[in-house]
């Protein structure tokens, strides 16, 4: 760190998703953004104008270097889309910047493998960013799974879809960009699957077989994704995905004895427990808008001198990374700019 007396915060990738995470940085105690840098200037300086605040002044950066070289940059946000992640993540790795990145980390195994090893070797923070792990009423559902409250779980289920019409430009849509339902929604599925299975049991069970089967359009990326995982103990986790369909967009954690349910579970504000006469219903409202828990998180954990979060490990990053590259492989979807089949499972971090 710095040892400014505010953390400083840079974002890589003025889009859309910064616009929440700047909001969230910008109206927390104790940080700020400092700097923003993307591919167009001028983007990027009307950017940093509409996120600065009095006593937190944001600067546009012209390219990367000029924003890694910052003394103020406690920490980087990346926000580009997909596919450029990896590239991001090394260069603020090399300059000892700690990196907290959108999900998913990268598109691929190997890169992930890579980023992970870089991440230890140099001792820099690096987190994949899964807000919704943080936010305040999974604390609650976490509760119920820990005190037995629908006993041993059975069974995870959840969907995550919106219609976003066909624009082969858009980079939901660009194979280039690492585009896809998959990426983009189906990792919120995989890694709070993940996440349930561990507060439950301690660990993810092993992953027995996976299934799944999907719908691609003319550019070659996945518009929707159905898959059903099977874990050892008997649990199953099933789901969908789609850029072509309308859900509701629930997380249902099934147990012996009753349901958790969490509606519009990756931004969720509320859970309902029903476990036979036992009812319950919470709800958490965000302090701003629910990136704060994140940035918190990382900033908790980058001061104590870790390298990754107890709440998103690199271990779990890399399985949900392990599941979605398999879930590709069964529908058919490959990017141009992907290793060689067998390469990312050759590579082990560390090397």
């Amino acid at each position: 760190m710095s040892g400014n007396s505010v953390f400083g915060w840079a974002i890589v990738g003025p889009g859309s998703i910064a616009n929440r995470f700047a909001e969230a940085v910008q109206g927390t105690e104790g940080m700020a953004l400092v700097a923003a840098q993307g591919r167009d200037r001028g983007r990027s300086t009307e950017f940093a104008r509409r996120w600065s605040r009095e006593g937190k002044p944001v600067a546009s950066a012209g390219n990367i270097a000029e924003l890694l070289d910052d003394d103020l940059v406690d920490a980087i946000y990346v926000a580009t889309p997909h596919a450029f992640h990896a590239d991001a993540i090394r260069r603020a790795i090399g300059a000892r910047k700690a990196v907290l990145c959108e999900k998913p980390l990268v598109p691929d195994l190997a890169s992930g493998l890579e980023a992970v090893a870089l991440s230890r070797k140099h001792r820099v923070f690096l987190m994949e960013a899964v807000w919704t792990r943080f936010l305040p009423v999974y604390e609650d559902v976490r509760g119920w799974i820990r005190d037995g409250a629908i006993g041993k779980i059975r069974a995870i289920q959840s969907s995550f879809c919106f219609n976003l019409p066909f624009d082969a430009k858009h980079r939901a849509y660009d194979p280039l960009q690492a585009g896809g339902a998959l990426l983009d929604l189906g990792v919120y599925n995989l890694t709070m699957t993940r996440w349930a299975l561990c507060e439950a049991l301690g660990e993810c069970p092993p992953l027995q077989s996976l299934h799944a089967s999907g719908v691609k359009g003319p550019t070659g990326v996945d518009h929707r994704i159905a898959a059903t995982l099977e874990f050892s103990g008997g649990i199953t986790s099933q789901f969908v995905c789609g850029f072509d369909a309308s859900a509701d967009n629930t997380l249902r954690i099934v147990g012996e004895r009753g349901t958790i349910a969490v509606p519009m579970f990756w931004q969720a504000t509320e859970a309902r427990l029903h476990a036979g006469k036992e009812r319950a219903e919470v709800h958490r409202p965000f302090r701003v808008n629910g990136f704060e828990y994140e940035a918190e998180e990382a900033v908790r954990v980058i001061g104590a001198g870790g390298v990754e979060s107890p709440g998103i490990p690199h271990s779990d990053t890399l399985e949900t990374l392990r599941w979605m590259c398999r879930i590709r492989e069964l529908v058919g979807v490959r990017y141009p700019f992907e290793a060689a089949a067998g390469a990312a499972e050759q590579f082990q971090p560390g090397e």
